[in-house]
């Protein structure tokens, strides 16, 4: 997957090569979904996740296959998906597991 959708409005997508760039060394807060193809409830919420990054120009989502990256999820503990982390600084300052309203999402970002 393309991990150049960092513009303004748009999620991007990050593997074990792009991760650091796109979220540790990010200079604004990052909402990290992890996530699978088969998860029902991660496709219920990504329209949310994409019309959050559309609303929030001050913060940054990406997200992370975890079929596809298993290093990067257990590197963070991730063992139910979807599971968001909320990055700012290079750390995770916050987390939440399974579903999230846009207004949850928006209170992890501290939006």
């Amino acid at each position: 997957m393309s991990t150049s959708a960092e513009a303004s409005g748009r999620v991007a997508h990050a593997d074990e090569a792009s991760f650091e760039r796109l979220v540790l060394q990010s200079p604004v807060p990052v909402l990290v979904d992890f996530y699978a193809d088969w998860c029902g409830p991660c496709r219920m919420i990504a329209p949310v996740l994409e019309q959050l990054a559309r609303e929030a120009p001050g913060v940054r989502i990406v997200k992370v296959n975890v079929d596809d990256n298993h290093a990067l999820a257990a590197r963070y503990g991730i063992r139910s998906i979807p599971s968001l982390l909320v990055f700012r600084d290079g750390q995770v300052v916050t987390q939440h597991v399974g579903m999230a309203t846009k207004a949850e999402l928006r209170s992890l970002l501290g939006i």
